[in-house]
């Protein structure tokens, strides 16, 4: 099933947990995150129930909105092409990111989720 938190589902990309796992470890080898610590996160953002999607349409979407927003990459585009196509809002910790998109969706704090 859906993650229903309400009436919401989550989604992200399809690659949202590689990308995890990427950041996790680049941390850890960094040395800004102990390996037990990264390995809960990884755990805990594995279970987490979140529909995964990465169709033909959300591609076409995210490379739009990455020419519309003058971004180089799609990464972050994909996250406003979902919303676009999907959500209600953009669930985002990152305050630059969601200054960057204010105005072409709807953006909530991560604290929507609590």
């Amino acid at each position: 099933g859906f993650a229903e938190r309400g009436a919401h589902t989550l989604m992200a990309p399809t690659w949202l947990r590689s990308q995890t796992l990427s950041l996790l470890h680049e941390a850890v080898t960094e040395g800004r995150l102990a390996p037990v610590t990264a390995r809960e996160r990884l755990e805990r953002i594995g279970s987490l129930p979140i529909r995964l999607l990465g169709d033909s349409r959300l591609r076409r979407t995210a490379w739009k909105v990455a020419d519309e927003l003058g971004w180089t990459g799609t990464y972050e585009a994909e996250y406003v092409a979902l919303t676009k196509l999907h959500g209600d809002a953009l669930i985002t910790g990152d305050p630059t990111f969601a200054r960057a998109v204010q105005g072409v969706i709807e953006v909530a704090p991560v604290e929507t989720l609590l």
